[in-house]
């Protein structure tokens, strides 16, 4: 069982999200902010170079609904771009969805706190129109602007703190974390030299498997207290 149980992890270590272009080669030219991943990545060349247009094929998504972003803040999202396309280690976070464009995505990923607060600080000074970014928009031109009735307003006006844009922008898909990247318990978005989202991955799954086995007598406890107020 323990052996099973292990193979069961390796594969699930290995499953990347649904993505637009994968990848069948362990090493692919990579460009820029998708660089990190050029030894084992799920994205292919030109899925990292759509990903740093500002209106690519990838999801015909565009950055600058509200004027031109910030270079400073725009590579946070090329990053983020990069780390959903290409991260081979995000199957502990990835979930079924019945989307037109898509049928997976990432739900709760632990993001270090540097990661967060940095793009933040760095989109600060930017402009935008609305606080969920997943969904919303006037799609109506083919690419994205802002629904009608909506202002374009400050950045802080939508996204007050790190935390409210981390785990807002993208529909949760992210969770802000106060772990630090030294603690191997939260996802990099960019980083230099080996992966260390591996080693969180398998953190989370193996931690993940712990919390639910303890939970279940919990539920199950609970289950037979609400039957038992129905009885009487």
């Amino acid at each position: 069982p323990n052996f099973c149980c292990s193979i069961k992890k390796f594969k699930l270590l290995k499953i990347m999200p649904n993505c637009k272009t994968l990848s069948n080669k362990t090493s692919v030219t990579l460009l820029c902010f998708c660089s990190p991943w050029r030894d084992n990545a799920c994205c292919t060349a030109n899925t990292s170079a759509e990903a740093h247009d500002d209106a690519s094929y990838l999801y015909n998504f565009n950055w600058n609904h509200c004027g031109i972003m910030s270079k400073e803040c725009k590579k946070h999202f090329i990053q983020d771009t990069c780390f959903y396309e290409c991260s081979p280690h995000l199957g502990p976070w990835i979930q079924p969805v019945d989307q037109s464009w898509r049928k997976e995505r990432i739900l709760d990923v632990p993001l270090c706190k540097e990661d967060c607060e940095t793009w933040w600080e760095d989109c600060k000074n930017d402009i935008t129109c609305k606080d969920n970014w997943h969904k919303g928009w006037d799609w109506s031109s083919g690419i994205n602007k802002c629904p009608e009735g909506s202002k374009c307003s400050k950045w802080t006006d939508f996204f007050p703190t790190p935390k409210s844009m981390c785990e807002k922008i993208w529909s949760n898909s992210y969770i802000y974390t106060t772990y630090t990247k030294t603690s191997g318990k939260c996802m990099q978005l960019w980083f230099t030299g080996t992966n260390p989202n591996k080693k969180v991955a398998e953190y989370y799954l193996n931690n993940g498997q712990q919390q639910q086995s303890s939970a279940l007598p919990t539920l199950l406890f609970l289950a037979v207290t609400s039957l038992s107020v129905m009885i009487h």
